[in-house]
């Protein structure tokens, strides 16, 4: 299973900002993507190919971050 989780980092420590459904002392991969620079693709490309909501944006983002 694939998801991306939005995290905080504190004192050394990533702390999810969402839920998550892990088993405890589960191992996982972690792929770390500033969301500033996640912010500025989107104010780039927005509208590009007409109008379209900030949420639609936001889930393709994900959907594409998953990959």
């Amino acid at each position: 299973m694939s998801k991306v989780i939005r995290v905080r980092y504190e004192k050394g420590v990533l702390k999810p900002l969402d839920s998550v459904e892990f088993r405890e002392g589960e191992e996982l991969l972690v792929k770390i993507i500033e969301v500033e620079r996640r912010r500025r693709v989107l104010r780039k490309y927005r509208g590009v190919l007409g109008p379209a909501p900030k949420e639609l944006l936001d889930r393709f983002m994900l959907e594409a971050e998953e990959q």
